[in-house]
């Protein structure tokens, strides 16, 4: 139970970040032993604050007092060392900023996992953890084995960091966090990406983290609230509305717009921008198997989409339906040696990557990882016409329109001149959906679209998905570990399991 003694406690805060006020006169106090959720629709301010708290932007007006940093360096006397409250800070955010080994200034890249010579290049799990920076902590509660057990990383220390799933991802960052010993702990969606068994078992390992001593403060979905939480906060628009004890929460406090139908008349003149041209097959395997060394990832694969069939991709984190959807999306090199038919053309039979993604509209989360920041938010929607990520070249008026088309359809029109990097996760995220229906392509690759998204967003997305596979004949490939997200359109099912079909 709480002590009553304060943690944190920040007063009357003025945040700022570039050009934009975050928070005015915002205030927000965490005692000992309470553990709070961030709840309200996207763009309401849950990031930012967790990123306040971090350290990360502008504070202009107010303080912030770092209580539990005080009351650790009078029982950790320091001599001379550099050690300020961040040093008792980890982070878990919606994405990671890994390197490569041959530069630490190197970034991942998107494909890089498909390429021997580049994904060599990436640390394994077992360096990344071992090459962790810490306080030392006499007794400490989290060590190397302990972590690896807790988040069930035995099986993984041996993997590149590029190519661990996004589920496998999560439960690294998450292990790479405790090992730092921090006092607190800042989660951003730490449930994004999770299969159903590894968001059953984050509860425990939830409350065993909170059970070493470390206060959790966590953005979430309001329907998602871990048992180890005691306290939600509601934010909306930058102010928090509510602070209360989660037996006082109800979803219904966060306030989410209605969600209409899509304008039929518009969606109907966007799909006709781009005809889909007639084919018999998208998508035929033929007893597929991929390996990388020694580990098989695909084994034995048949599968065949015929056009305008809606399916479900389903499987756990590592089940191979990202390395799958590589052999269809053309990333993988391995696919020319194997027996599959993509658009009614062999694989390998003289046709270009090209050729290929100019059929495919396609998101995932590792194009969201490593998608480029350096575009306005309207210029990324227009590369997809160009299968370029980002615009590479100067922009068509004609599609720069119809991009904007697409934005209004997904209400975030008023987004379209700013920075990718500068608008919150849920509309970079609605950028790239975006950019992958533009072109009105006759596959649609979707891999997990939801991530991140509110739940006004999740529904209103699924409405457009449906109009769209129900006026057209676009084929459809969706992947999600929610059951709620699959659109009515979905008639389909492929279920992996350890690289096999089972279902």
């Amino acid at each position: 139970m709480p002590d009553s003694s304060p943690l944190l406690s920040l007063n009357n805060i003025t945040v700022r970040y570039l050009n934009h006020t975050l928070f005015t006169n915002l205030s927000f106090h965490i005692n000992k032993g309470e553990h709070w959720a961030l709840v309200g629709e996207s763009g309401s301010g849950k990031t930012s604050l967790l990123q306040t708290i971090a350290g990360k932007n502008n504070v202009v007006g107010g303080s912030i007092q770092h209580y539990y940093y005080q009351e650790y360096l009078r029982q950790n006397p320091l001599h001379g060392e550099v050690f300020t409250h961040h040093n008792l800070i980890a982070e878990v955010s919606q994405k990671h900023n890994f390197r490569n080994l041959s530069s630490n200034a190197s970034e991942f890249y998107y494909q890089q996992r498909y390429h021997a010579s580049d994904s060599e290049d990436a640390p394994t799990v077992e360096s990344y953890l071992s090459a962790i920076e810490a306080p030392e902590v006499p007794q400490a509660y989290w060590n190397y084995d302990r972590a690896i057990s807790t988040f069930k990383l035995e099986g993984l220390l041996d993997k590149q960091l590029i190519k661990l799933s996004n589920g496998e991802t999560k439960r690294l960052l998450l292990a790479a966090a405790v090992l730092k010993h921090p006092l607190l702990l800042l989660l951003d969606n730490p449930l994004t990406g999770l299969d159903v068994e590894t968001r059953a078992a984050f509860n425990l390992i939830l409350s065993e983290i909170t059970k070493s001593g470390i206060t959790i403060v966590m953005a979430t979905s309001p329907t998602e609230l871990p048992d180890t939480i005691t306290h939600v906060a509601v934010l909306r628009k930058g102010k928090m509305v509510h602070r209360l004890s989660k037996g006082e929460f109800t979803p219904a406090l966060v306030a989410l717009a209605p969600v209409f139908l899509p304008d039929q008349e518009e969606l109907q003149a966007l799909l006709s921008v781009n005809n889909i041209p007639a084919f018999d097959t998208i998508v035929q395997m033929d007893d597929v198997s991929i390996k990388y060394g020694n580990k098989l990832v695909l084994d034995n694969i048949n599968w065949q989409v015929k056009q305008g069939e809606h399916w479900a991709l389903l499987g756990h984190n590592g089940a191979g339906k990202t390395t799958l959807l590589s052999l269809i999306s053309g990333d993988n090199p391995q696919s020319y040696a194997k027996k599959i038919i993509l658009f009614d053309r062999k694989r390998g039979s003289g046709e270009t990557i090209w050729d290929i993604k100019k059929k495919i509209g396609f998101v995932s989360p590792e194009l969201y990882q490593y998608f480029p920041y350096n575009n306005t938010c309207l210029q990324v929607i227009e590369s997809g016409i160009c299968d370029t990520l980002g615009l590479i070249k100067q922009s068509a008026p004609q599609y720069a329109a119809t991009a904007l088309r697409w934005m209004h359809l997904l209400e975030i029109e008023q987004e379209a001149d700013k920075l990718l990097k500068d608008v919150s996760a849920s509309t970079q995220r609605l950028c790239l959906l975006a950019r992958a229906l533009i072109k009105n392509p006759p596959l649609l690759i979707l891999d997990e679209p939801c991530q991140g998204l509110d739940q006004h967003q999740q529904e209103q997305f699924k409405q457009l998905l449906d109009a769209i596979c129900r006026n057209s004949k676009t084929t459809l490939v969706y992947v999600t570990h929610y059951q709620q997200e699959i659109p009515k359109c979905v008639t389909k099912v492929l279920r992996l399991a350890n690289g096999k079909v089972v279902a």
